[in-house]
């Protein structure tokens, strides 16, 4: 047993320090050249508009760029509001998406619909919730360029104030910084390497469509995982970068809303229900068992549930979260596990955005 949980640990320990150390930001910010297209989904998204049309317009040191919003049959304010906000504008526009065929998950086909109306060299593709700095996307695309890469995910900075966002929320950082050396992973040409965040998305558009587009992650409630994963069976190569300092985004504000947005996609995380028995297995010998045979009187426990918490504070400093949350860990394996039976329970009754998934 104490192998077990000492390995594993001992692992992700060593590939977080590695992480902590060489993950790239993107720091650079000049003008870019090559046309840009930036492409924005929108679906009963009237809160966010505002404020999502004001950090797209203050983007500076883009030579040539259009900004091209498409509402998704929006059933509340979303697209007046949205109209509204763009008078006047010049390069940006808004597109009214056409009904869901069958086979089609919204968000990939708006974003199908959105890259065949883009004219741009690199397609930028960001979520209504996501608020990027200034120069937010020409510092992604300066780094895309100068490490010869084919698409980045500038991974943003995640928002939490609940104490349910606070143990689910870090996990999503914490689960790639842990158990990925990124380094490797950039060059890499196996799909199992993929890290990404459709968040905020920028890929050169003549890979996307080498990799078969959107259209080859129509049905996938997780896109932007297996479109990183097509990408690099396309023979592109691509890599998640640390985003905190040009992005943020409040993924999720309440309970609810975390047990629908990861029940519509857990039960696709881990490929099938063998792999999420092993990732429930991993989350039990990193997350749960330290602290257990820690209570029961044994030193060794301490210092495996230490070093678990030594990764989630690394992964912290570099995403800015809450170093404290580290501490809760093992509550926030236990609510996870949770989420991912949930997800395999309720697969296909999910209820998001007024649409089954």
């Amino acid at each position: 047993m104490f192998l077990l949980i000492f390995i594993p640990v001992l692992l992700i320990t060593l590939i977080s320090i590695i992480n902590f150390l060489t993950i790239i930001e993107p720091k650079t910010s000049a003008t870019i050249q090559e046309f840009i297209s930036v492409i924005i989904p929108v679906r009963n998204e009237a809160a966010n508009i505002h404020d999502l049309v004001a950090c797209l317009k203050a983007q500076s040191h883009l030579q040539r760029a259009e900004f091209i919003f498409l509402d998704d049959n929006s059933d509340d304010e979303t697209l007046s509001l949205l109209e509204s906000e763009l008078v006047g504008l010049t390069g940006f526009s808004v597109i009214k998406g056409a009904p869901l065929p069958s086979g089609w998950i919204g968000k990939t086909w708006a974003l199908h619909q959105l890259l065949e109306a883009s004219n741009g060299e690199f397609i930028v593709s960001i979520d209504a919730d996501v608020r990027i700095t200034p120069d937010a996307i020409s510092r992604s695309v300066i780094s895309l360029k100068s490490l010869g890469l084919d698409f980045v995910s500038p991974y943003p900075r995640q928002l939490t104030q609940s104490l349910a966002e606070r143990l689910i929320q870090p996990l999503l950082q914490w689960s790639w910084m842990s158990t990925l050396v990124l380094s490797i992973a950039k060059n890499s040409s196996h799909p199992s390497m993929a890290v990404a965040n459709g968040q905020f998305f920028i890929v050169r558009k003549s890979a996307l469509l080498v990799a078969g587009g959107y259209e080859s992650v129509r049905a996938d409630v997780l896109d932007d995982v297996f479109l990183a994963r097509n990408l690099i069976r396309s023979k592109a190569h691509g890599i998640v970068l640390n985003g905190s300092s040009v992005a943020t985004c409040r993924m999720y504000s309440s309970w609810s809303q975390i047990e629908s947005g990861y029940g519509k996609s857990l039960n696709r995380a881990f490929g099938s229900i063998v792999g999420s028995i092993v990732a429930i297995a991993f989350l039990f010998l990193t997350g749960i068992a330290p602290i257990v045979v820690a209570i029961t009187g044994t030193s060794w426990g301490w210092i495996a549930y230490f070093l678990v918490v030594l990764t989630r504070m690394l992964s912290a400093l570099r995403s800015k979260g809450r170093i404290i949350d580290s501490l809760l860990h093992p509550i926030s394996s236990i609510v996870l596990i949770y989420l991912i039976v949930y997800s395999w329970l309720m697969r296909g009754t999910i209820q998001w955005k007024g649409r089954t998934v």
